[in-house]
């Protein structure tokens, strides 16, 4: 099991260099496994599409706020020596290809390897229009854009032809230090996106808030997806985005009922909520990404740590 935390990359008066150096150092310190950061272009004051995050389809406000995600981790490579450093998702279809390739391999070496290329394709018809992409056919470019990556990370000479993108052979570096290359995890929840990640992919980014019902489905999914293409599904790493809320009372189970009467997933005593990450662990999920950004305790990166080394010790 890997627990990673997400970094104080969002959010005004939140995302600071001194947060996310504290919580950076804090964490490596602390023996935790990685650090994650997010992508966002824009906030649209009226979204073509509502955010599937929340209730009312409401962007959160701290996105209107937000660092550059591999300059982000490119910074914090600076300050730590081994903690891994990875994307949760960043949208590849808004990136030139090669370039892309290249800041992750240029993050992979200047880290000494500790690069996650955490990937998506994104769901806000607001992005693709400032990033000049169509909508349609994502998913085909997508299939295109990961293999392009992994040829660009470990082909001598690369070359390659494809509806949408083409390189002409070409010597491109550096290589990451990871070999054979940065390993890909994949965001989304469609069948394609499944299918590409059994053909393509290490691993699988999620996100798990209120029930494991989906995640349990998706999983099994994934792994059948795998035996079709003759893979051992446990090629697959499972990680989670986690949004844990422990109440800290002196008489926490009255405090959980009073709060709230039918306590929330992940949410309530240390006790209930380290128990939540435990069944979490069993439907297969192996790197855990706690995210604290919008509780009540993400200004304060030393409660963060403290309160995460105490949900760490029921998985570890």
């Amino acid at each position: 099991m890997k627990i990673g935390l997400r970094l104080p990359q969002a959010g005004e008066g939140h995302a600071t260099k001194e947060n996310i150096i504290s919580l950076a150092k804090g964490a490596e310190n602390a023996g935790f496994d990685s650090l994650w950061v997010l992508e966002r272009l824009i906030w649209p004051v009226n979204p073509q599409d509502p955010y599937p995050g929340s209730n009312d389809g409401k962007f959160p406000n701290d996105w209107q706020y937000i660092f550059d995600p591999l300059e982000t981790l490119s910074f914090v490579a600076a300050k730590t020596d081994k903690i891994a450093l990875g994307t949760s998702v960043i949208d590849v279809l808004f990136h030139n290809p090669v370039i892309l390739a290249r800041r992750f391999a240029t993050l992979d070496v200047l880290s000494g390897g500790r690069a996650i290329a955490g990937c998506g394709i994104g769901w806000s018809r607001d992005e693709y229009q400032v990033s000049g992409i169509p909508f349609e056919k994502r998913g085909i470019r997508a299939d295109e854009y990961i293999q392009m990556l992994k040829k660009i990370w470990t082909d001598d000479v690369v070359e390659f032809k494809g509806q949408f993108y083409n390189i002409p052979a070409s010597k491109i570096g550096p290589k990451p230090i990871q070999k054979p290359h940065i390993p890909i995890y994949l965001g989304g929840y469609s069948h394609s996106t499944f299918v590409r990640m059994a053909d393509y992919a290490n691993g699988w980014i999620c996100v798990i808030r209120h029930s494991l019902d989906e995640a349990k489905s998706n999983i099994d999914k994934i792994r059948d997806e795998c035996r079709k293409a003759k893979r051992d599904p446990k090629d697959i790493h499972i990680a989670a985005i986690l949004y844990p809320n422990v109440i800290d009372s002196g008489d926490t189970d009255k405090e959980t009922q009073r709060i709230q009467p039918k306590r929330q997933f992940l949410s309530g005593s240390l006790d209930q909520v380290g128990k939540d990450l435990q069944e979490v662990e069993r439907i297969g999920v192996d790197h855990f990404i706690l995210n604290y950004n919008r509780s009540v305790i993400s200004d304060n990166t030393d409660k963060i740590i403290e309160v995460s080394k105490q949900l760490s010790s029921f998985i570890r």
